[in-house]
């Protein structure tokens, strides 16, 4: 790799001349002045940070250590023993200003999306606006029988069945006077309120607050916007347009609100492993903050560019003019403080922890959108939203505030312009939670159990305890319920209602949004102001829910009541009866978890594919991300350790399941099976993963994914040459 020398760093060529090149210019910083100030950033904060590491350690060596006596010593008073747990905080409110109103006033569904792939950022992006009528007849949602199924061409009953479908909605959230949606022949706006013809007869809402605004003419207005809960609805009326042709009303769409914010992610959905796959990533956010970003579709033999959406435009119903965003809110998710990097070099030579890169080179591309020309494009407060994860306690919260601090100031960026995300995603946070928001009070604007990271983290934390339960039957643990809730509880007493967002995990089953629109509801009614979903189409589809509930009302009926859970609850570690587990329920769990594992890393290793729909063995598509990952892998070590599985019977899985993983792949262009040779980067890797989860800190995935994948681009590079 060729390197810049710049100060006492190494900087890889590719990020030294992005820096040069594109992020610097218009962000009112020198080239020389960011990279002395990178340097004295790392001289400070690395030396902290190897503490913080080395002090994950003595916790887990001590938990290790201890091993199945932890029911007898006293879970809690032993944590407490080693430091793990610390004091609980007095009451307090945090006190972040400066907020989007996205985070405080707008409870939705939230895009989880992997910066490396241009498109589907765009997609992301402009997922705040989302077709209901595509939505409901592009998923199964309407089931495909009795006439109703998808075909090569616009199936009318189909489309019938889609309009009927939002006719209800709009009956059941913008009732009107008398009569029902699906009666209306036309919509008009008269004296700011809303007037409907109907079959037999007038009508207006049965609220008429509803109302935000219309386009085009008050008398036959191209499209009405109506509003509840903060979220936004718009009827779209086209007589010419082939849906609107049809409808007595004309109306062609329904268009709901949808995805109010999204995440870029650099984290566990992408596979960066160097300094090109970085850049990458740091180029497409830089292009997001500067909506300069494009990306060429294909779709058959047609060609396109897709670039970010403009504001949308309305007539308030007293008159001048409403803007509302066209798209939505971003965070960027850096990558967690036990990561490091060779895109630059130390003094010493050695890798610089990524994180600290991220920050520093995202807050660079940020700048464009605090100030000059593309300045409020994305934030109209001027902040910068920064998700962090896989920190273990207050302490390392409280490092990253003092790395933001310390980048806001070399970017010459306002004190307390970075908020910060917390996920919620490992023990150490979740038994401290409190702490850690009190370590973050000034900037936090969010926190979010992700709750599949969080269970692999249960199970390494206390994987000398004994073995732990099938992964089907983690859900209904207590500590994962009493997690859940004091997530919600713990962030209400703290002052997020009105201020900052909390948050719920994702949605992993993307093709069975059925399921979603039944099940997802769930997350709002428990508090959640946002919660995960893998698409646009999930998104608008997650959207209803959220009309369907009052978020803050339940919010404020939550706060008025104590802690739903004890420490206790949380502390409840999730061992399984071995002795009662069949030949055929031992074999079932591990080929289960062994596939997986397979699916995932054979696309991750060899593709460089992040994050993407892996089908299980029934061939049910699931969304699989290293948090996922990190799960299978780490039950399967566990049960290796106790006995309940062996060597052999995990090296004959590996083989089983290869052969089906390559069979469901078989049809991808350019895929390389894993059978007969069973020696490829990617089988090596899943292996390793499965056989020696015990010896990855904290069981994450990332040393050897990161190791394999290297190797493989090596290969490829070779074989290419």
């Amino acid at each position: 790799m060729e390197r810049i020398q710049t100060g006492r760093l190494q900087v890889s060529a590719d990020l030294h001349a992005f820096i040069r090149n594109e992020a610097i210019p218009g962000a009112g910083l020198d080239e020389a002045t960011f990279w002395r100030r990178t340097e004295e950033i790392l001289e400070d904060l690395a030396p902290r940070l190897h503490d913080l590491l080395h002090r994950r350690e003595v916790f887990q060596n001590a938990l290790d250590e201890v091993g199945s006596a932890r029911g007898a010593v006293g879970e809690e008073d032993y944590l407490r023993s080693l430091g793990y747990l610390v004091e609980e905080p007095a009451d307090f409110q945090i006190t972040t200003s400066g907020v989007d109103t996205e985070i405080s006033e707008q409870p939705g569904p939230q895009l989880v999306v992997p910066l490396l792939n241009a498109r589907f950022a765009i997609n992301a992006a402009n997922a705040r606006w989302g077709s209901l009528y595509d939505a409901l007849y592009g998923s199964d949602v309407i089931a495909e029988s009795m006439g109703l199924e998808r075909t090569n061409g616009y199936n009318t009953a189909r489309g019938d069945a889609v309009v009927s479908y939002a006719r209800s909605f709009l009956d059941e959230h913008f009732a009107l006077t008398n009569g029902s949606h699906a009666n209306v022949t036309s919509y008009s706006v008269v004296d700011g309120n809303l007037r409907v013809a109907l079959q037999d007869g007038q009508a207006a809402l049965a609220q008429p607050d509803q109302l935000a605004g219309y386009v085009g003419s008050s008398t036959a207005p191209s499209s009405i916007l109506l509003r509840r809960h903060g979220l936004h609805v718009e009827i779209q009326v086209d007589r010419e347009h082939p849906v609107g042709a049809r409808d007595q009303a004309g109306v062609q769409d329904v268009v709901l609100e949808s995805a109010v914010t999204a995440i870029m992610d650099l984290e566990d959905s992408v596979a960066a492993v160097d300094s090109a796959d970085k850049v990458a990533g740091y180029r497409n956010w830089l292009g997001l903050m500067q909506r300069s970003l494009q990306a060429e579709v294909v779709k058959g033999d047609h060609t396109f560019t897709r670039v970010m959406n403009g504001d949308r435009t309305y007539t308030a119903p007293s008159g001048g003019t409403l803007t509302l965003p066209g798209t939505s809110l971003l965070f960027i998710r850096q990558v967690g403080h036990h990561m490091f990097t060779d895109a630059v070099l130390d003094a010493d030579g050695r890798p610089i922890p990524e994180g600290i890169l991220d920050a520093l080179v995202t807050g660079l591309c940020s700048k464009h959108d605090v100030e000059g020309p593309s300045a409020g494009k994305n934030s109209r407060k001027g902040a910068i939203y920064v998700v962090k994860p896989k920190m273990h306690g207050p302490a390392e919260v409280a490092f990253a505030c003092e790395m933001f601090r310390l980048v806001e100031r070399a970017l010459g960026l306002m004190p307390l312009t970075i908020k910060i995300g917390i996920m919620d995603e490992e023990r150490r946070t979740s038994a401290n939670l409190k702490a850690c928001i009190w370590a973050a009070r000034d900037r936090v604007a969010f926190i979010n159990t992700g709750f599949l990271d969080r269970t692999g983290d249960e199970i390494r934390t206390s994987t000398f305890a004994g073995a732990m339960v099938r992964k089907a039957a983690m859900k209904n643990q207590p500590w994962i319920r009493a997690y859940e809730e004091q997530n919600v509880d713990i962030a209400l007493e703290c002052g997020f209602l009105g201020r900052a967002q909390i948050g719920k995990g994702m949605w992993a089953a993307p093709d069975n949004l059925a399921d979603m629109l039944r099940d997802k509801v769930a997350h709002p009614q428990a508090g959640a102001s946002c919660a995960w979903v893998p698409s646009p189409t999930a998104a608008t589809l997650h959207a209803l829910h959220y009309h369907q509930v009052d978020v803050h009302e339940r919010q404020r009926e939550l706060l008025a009541k104590p802690r739903r859970r004890a420490l206790a609850d949380l502390l409840t570690i999730p061992l399984g009866t071995a002795a009662d587990w069949s030949d055929k329920d031992r074999r079932d769990e591990l080929d289960n978890n062994v596939q997986s594992t397979l699916g995932y890393v054979v696309r991750w290793v060899d593709a460089g594919i992040g994050c993407s729909k892996v089908p299980d063995r029934s061939g049910t598509p699931l969304m699989e991300d290293r948090a996922t990952c990190r799960i299978s892998a780490q039950l399967v070590s566990n049960w290796l350790l106790h006995g309940v599985v062996t060597r052999s019977e995990v090296e004959a899985s590996l083989r089983r399941m290869a052969l089906i993983v390559d069979e469901q792949n078989a049809a991808e262009v350019g895929y390389e099976p894993m059978a007969p040779d069973f020696d490829g980067e990617a089988f090596l890797a899943a292996r390793e993963l499965l056989l020696e989860g015990v010896q990855q800190p904290a069981g994450y995935t990332e040393p050897i994914l990161h190791s394999h994948r290297l190797s493989k681009k090596a290969e490829q590079t070779r074989s290419h040459a």
